[in-house]
């Protein structure tokens, strides 16, 4: 399978220069067999000598600068190259009956991969990206690599297309690039999110116009989740509007104090006391109210702020420390949500150190939680590093999500675990539903023999909460215990839990007594 190299120009092709296209080349052996067919030898030692002594005069002679340049991993065209060859093919369907489509698509967990395993990992995952995407196309397609993890694609002109043929295409291309790839003894798998754009959709204008709708169909499906699939309509214009006003909107709110920390509590089951509170990034937008963090979350990490809303949120938890100590309250520890590219950075664990010094706070006050797609899969060794730094230091670490990646039991330990956060999914109806059950024990059972704290999230009934705490589950989390608030309204909550709290016999532990030291959490006596 072949594809397009050069710009497309119909019937406005000189004399004989197809002869200057490397393509003719693949067709060499036909040719010669076909002159030996009709002339015999003569023509078959003719034919084998001249064809390509042609080819290459046709070669030398071509200006130089006309051979667009080729990506290196992939050898498709590149930028310049496939916008020159769009402009041509935009001209040529036209009016004339002809059409065609232009495609994006956009590779997901790259920088994952050059993370775990290097440049020539990703290398190789391009090359057999591009020859899968190869393979669903016709000869005559234009193909071109466009930045780090992007490829453009352009159809020959055919008189019948449609909107169902180009989705089942995409289809193809996107089942093509997702099959494993086999790299030094292990499969991985690349995510694929395509949008693209028909010709007779296009927005008017020229062809670069054209090629922004498919861009902004793959904006639309990126945002729709992973290896998603959209097509073109002006209603994916408006919202892509809308998107980057958000964008604008949410570094607007985080540089002037928009969006806050707010704290959710975490008690004990076995005392019922508050064991500590997680901090959680809330916008309180003037006019619109309360936004959704999975809103505005993603528009941080796609613009790279993320990590200056961790720097945000690590400050307010501190500060909340501070003057819960200030008022007498005894709140054990609180914490910190970090993402993967904050726990790359290599001075994280340092400056941690210097704000816990700066408001003169243990470490062991602070929980530095991480999701466990982090443990899934061998991190990097600066992630390592900051994370043995944190434990070292005193931090406790806590896996969040528990449950939903693949976490192994080698890489909690490698990590140094102290907590594991078992995600709301399977809390949820754990009272009804003995699969849950089932599941939950065998989470509880595991922590036990790690000797690891547990605590479980999404608690929203009272029935939750006590089987929760008859099977051994050390904390509880979720909107049955309290809702995220703002710091000063904790005060208030404190004060009225704590009065809540009477004297009743404990619940028992039908998972018997964990074999490990004092509960690190409990806040101790004043």
């Amino acid at each position: 399978m072949t594809f397009f190299a050069g710009p497309m120009t119909s019937n406005r092709l000189r004399p004989l220069s197809f002869l200057a296209d490397p393509l003719l080349l693949a067709f060499l052996p036909a040719l010669i067999l076909g002159a030996y067919w009709i002339g015999g030898e003569r023509a078959l030692l003719l034919s084998a000598l001249g064809a390509p002594l042609i080819v290459a005069v046709r070669l030398a002679l071509r200006p130089p600068g006309t051979l667009p340049p080729r990506d290196r991993v992939t050898g498709f065209l590149l930028e310049g190259g496939f916008d020159a060859a769009l402009r041509d093919l935009y001209a040529d369907t036209g009016g004339s009956g002809l059409r065609s489509a232009c495609f994006a698509l956009e590779l997901g967990d790259l920088s994952d991969l050059r993370a775990l395993h290097g440049e020539a990992a990703v290398d190789l995952a391009l090359a057999r990206s591009g020859e899968r995407i190869l393979s669903a196309l016709r000869e005559g397609d234009l193909v071109a690599r466009l930045g780090d993890n992007r490829f453009a694609i352009a159809l020959m002109p055919v008189h019948q297309l449609d909107l169902e043929l180009c989705i089942n295409l995409a289809g193809r291309l996107q089942a093509a690039v997702e099959e494993a790839i086999a790299l030094d003894g292990c499969s991985i798998h690349l995510s694929c999110s395509i949008g693209f754009c028909l010709r007779s959709r296009a927005p008017r204008g020229d062809a670069g116009d054209w090629f922004d709708a498919a861009t902004a169909a793959l904006e639309e499906a990126r945002h729709g989740g992973d290896s998603a699939i959209r097509a073109y309509s002006p209603d994916i214009q408006r919202s892509t509007r809308l998107r980057h006003d958000m964008q604008d909107e949410v570094l607007h709110a985080l540089m002037n104090g928009q969006i806050l920390a707010w704290f959710q509590p975490q008690v004990s089951t076995d005392t019922g006391h508050i064991t500590g509170f997680e901090a959680l990034a809330r916008w309180q937008h003037p006019l619109r109210g309360m936004i959704a963090p999975d809103r505005f979350l993603p528009v941080l990490l796609e613009t790279g702020q993320i990590e200056r809303l961790g720097h945000m949120m690590l400050r307010h938890a501190l500060v909340a420390l501070r003057g819960w100590d200030r008022a007498g309250l005894n709140i054990a520890r609180v914490g910190v949500n970090f993402t993967s590219r904050e726990l790359r950075n290599p001075d994280l664990a340092d400056r941690i150190a210097w704000e816990l010094d700066r408001f003169d706070l243990a470490p062991d006050r602070l929980a530095v939680e991480i999701v466990e797609t982090v443990a899934s899969y061998a991190p990097d060794e600066v992630v390592i590093r900051n994370i043995a730094r944190l434990a070292e230091l005193g931090c406790a670490i806590d896996l969040d999500d528990f449950g939903t990646g693949h976490a192994s039991i080698a890489s909690i330990r490698r990590l140094a675990i102290s907590r594991i956060k078992i995600d709301r999914s399977f809390v949820s109806r754990i009272d009804r539903d003995s699969g849950q059950r089932r599941l939950v024990a065998a989470i509880l059972s595991m922590a036990q023999q790690l000797e690891l704290e547990t605590l479980a999230e999404g608690v929203e009934t009272p029935g939750e909460h006590a089987l929760l705490a008859q099977m051994g589950c050390d904390h509880v989390q979720g909107f049955g215990i309290g809702r995220p608030m703002p710091f000063e309204q904790t005060f208030d909550w404190i004060a009225a839990h704590e009065r809540s709290i009477i004297a009743v016999p404990a619940i028992g532990n039908m998972a018997g007594p964990a074999p490990r030291g004092p509960d690190p959490f409990r806040a101790a006596p004043p």
